[in-house]
């Protein structure tokens, strides 16, 4: 298997952490993010991963260089402008060659998802990209209440509501990236819009191991907290 990492982000919501390194090299608990996302890759048969760099690329290329002490070859694509999401995998795509479904996924995901099983669900269903996505609970922080008209009929205190929510971990067949445009930002979901308007089809895998995406401080903090509290548990099961 082979993956394209988007390692390039500006990392704004860890600021001021990531003034000095990029958002991929901030560590959660013993290890930077982006190692940790490795080395589950790794577990799973992949042999190749695409570092699509931008911010700070240096230190990232400095890190993790060829991959030999993780067990991979590592490669770099740097975009040398903003290009979104699905951008920097068109040109990854066309800078190495890649003619096979490839799993394309955001850098700061905590997760152990078993990414074989994914990329193998892809390719039973046919799908031209696989979406990985999750069931997302949330809690409107007010009453919602229904009318007819101007008459009340139901009011409901605080209810929760379920979605779909979408993880950033993607399969994508590597024809589809011709609909991403050269050198403009084009983000994931843009591609997504513009291959379904195609009639390629787009499959939803759900993930129901652990993930967790670190956007801000306090999702660092959160995870940090949680790595410390389990790692005696796993120093006691070695």
């Amino acid at each position: 298997m082979k993956a394209i990492v988007l390692a390039g982000g500006l990392g704004t919501r860890l600021r001021p952490l990531t003034f000095a390194i990029p958002k991929p090299l901030v560590p959660v608990g013993e290890k930077p993010i982006l190692e940790i996302l490795v080395e589950n890759l790794k577990s799973h048969g992949t042999e190749d991963i695409y570092l699509a760099v931008g911010y700070r690329a240096e230190l990232i290329e400095t890190y993790f260089q060829r991959g030999d002490r993780f067990g991979v070859n590592i490669h770099y694509s740097r975009e040398e402008s903003r290009l979104g999401t699905a951008g920097p995998a068109r040109l990854a795509r066309d800078q190495f060659g890649i003619s096979e479904p490839v799993l394309v996924m955001n850098a700061d995901i905590i997760t152990n998802l078993n990414f074989r099983d994914l990329y193998q669900w892809h390719e039973e269903k046919g799908a031209a990209i696989t979406v990985g996505i999750r069931p997302f609970r949330q809690t409107i922080p007010f009453g919602v209440v229904e009318t007819e008209g101007d008459r009340i009929t139901t009011i409901v205190e605080r209810p929760a509501q379920t979605c779909q929510i979408n993880c950033g971990i993607y399969v994508v067949n590597p024809g589809v990236l011709d609909l991403v445009p050269p050198d403009v930002q084009f983000y994931m979901p843009d591609l997504i819009e513009a291959a379904m308007k195609e009639g390629n089809p787009i499959h939803g895998y759900e993930i129901r191991e652990k993930w967790v995406s670190i956007d801000n401080l306090g999702d660092l903090e959160e995870e940090t907290g949680r790595m410390e509290r389990d790692a005696p548990q796993r120093d006691e099961a070695r």
